[in-house]
């Protein structure tokens, strides 16, 4: 979403605070610069702050050396240069507002959002502002697409989707030649399939067999044995875009089977953890249905609880979900009540990912899905059919 200054008061007053105040020291806070569209290579190396409030007109907090750093932006200007100066400017920024968000997190709950140093943040109570995160607003610059955006992950979801086919018939293919397919190769055969569609990724897939399926964040081609053989359990992490302008993420994970009947064992634990993912997307479902505000913790704590209940909580150690955007980890609300406790709103006009997974010794299960809320609150589960079953590979 463009900066526009109309379309944040409507938030503040949506969200009822009184005034957003931004601050950067050296680019500390990307998160500002970003919704304040200044560039990297424009960040300069003095303090600034930017009130906007509910109400009336913005203003801005600059130093001397760089008064002209937010002059971008409308509202007025107070230039500083001592340190005395800089806190005064302070006090008449906060002055009359009750309710200030800032890019805060209480406790570090919400190290994505944290961004405003401790001390700004203590200079800034100091005058009376209770200081609130300003994680919701910062969603509607940073996480929300516009049309064009939701129609770019559809397009690259296809092929995305497509990708998993030509994997598993690389392997099936490799296993009937020559009795193995090396990681790495099904990695590259992916890594053709997205360049020959001019899509980009930040960093090639996942394809992990046997025991490196359980490792989350397994890095492909590194483990003691990574020839895939008839007999093996395969699981495939993937994500890209298309090589265009404010493009999105498609970021998908499924698993397969070097044979042509799945073991029971394989089975028992993918279908604990399909169950798990479908009651997260159940529940996105209902809480849009009835329009209900919707947190981030809540979808984790509903998937997880299947998890748990089955018996295998302990195999089960990451979040639900990411936010997905321009980088396949956004910043918008993620599905997390384990490493952080996400009470940032699920906004429509966002998409995020729903990827349970049980992780044991032998093997790892993950299911992964993008969910897209669009305008209306329509759900949308993107990159193709959910996965129901283990891929047979060798029944190809």
């Amino acid at each position: 979403m463009a900066f526009d200054v109309s379309t944040i008061q409507q938030a503040l007053r949506d969200f009822d605070i009184d005034a957003w105040l931004l601050y950067d020291f050296r680019g500390c806070n990307s998160l500002a610069c970003r919704v304040l569209e200044i560039d990297e290579d424009a960040i300069g190396s003095r303090r600034w702050l930017y009130r906007i409030p509910a109400e009336g007109e913005p203003h801005k907090l600059v130093h001397r050396i760089e008064s002209a750093a937010l002059d971008h932006l409308p509202g007025g200007k107070t230039v500083y240069l001592r340190w005395q100066e800089f806190e005064a400017g302070v006090a008449d920024l906060v002055k009359g507002f009750a309710r200030v968000a800032m890019e805060y997190s209480p406790r570090n709950a919400n190290p994505y959002v944290a961004r405003a140093d401790a001390g700004t943040v203590e200079l800034v109570r100091g005058e009376g502002a209770d200081v609130v995160s300003s994680g919701d607003l910062v969603q509607l610059f940073e996480a929300v697409w516009d049309e064009q955006q939701w129609e770019m992950h559809q397009e690259v979801a296809v092929h995305t989707n497509a990708a998993f086919d030509i994997a598993w018939d690389f392997v099936a293919k490799r296993i009937r030649d020559e009795g193995a397919a090396e990681e790495a190769a099904v990695r590259d055969v992916i890594m053709d399939h997205f360049a020959k569609n001019d899509l980009v990724t930040y960093h090639p897939p996942i394809v992990g067999r046997g025991p490196h399926s359980g490792l989350p964040h397994y890095e492909t081609g590194t483990g003691d044995d990574t020839r895939i053989r008839e007999g093996d359990f395969v699981l495939i992490d993937l994500w890209a875009k298309l090589n265009r302008p404010r493009s999105v993420y498609s970021d998908l994970t499924r698993t397969g089977y070097v044979g042509t009947d799945v073991p029971g064992k394989y089975t028992e634990i993918f279908e604990i953890v399909a169950a798990a993912r479908d009651a997260g997307i159940a529940l996105v479902k209902d809480a849009f249905a009835q329009s209900r505000p919707l947190q981030g913790w809540e979808v984790d704590d509903a998937v997880r609880k299947v998890i748990d209940d089955a018996g295998y909580g302990d195999f089960y150690g990451h979040r639900t979900g990411h936010n997905i955007g321009q980088e396949v980890h956004g910043n918008g609300a993620h599905m997390d009540n384990l490493e952080t406790h996400e009470e940032r709103l699920v906004l429509p006009r966002t998409c995020f990912s729903i990827e349970p997974g049980i992780y044991l010794p032998e093997f790892g299960v993950r299911s992964e899905v993008d969910v897209y809320i669009d305008a209306e609150g329509g759900v949308h589960v993107t990159g193709g059919e959910l996965q129901t079953a283990v891929v047979p590979i060798l029944a190809r």
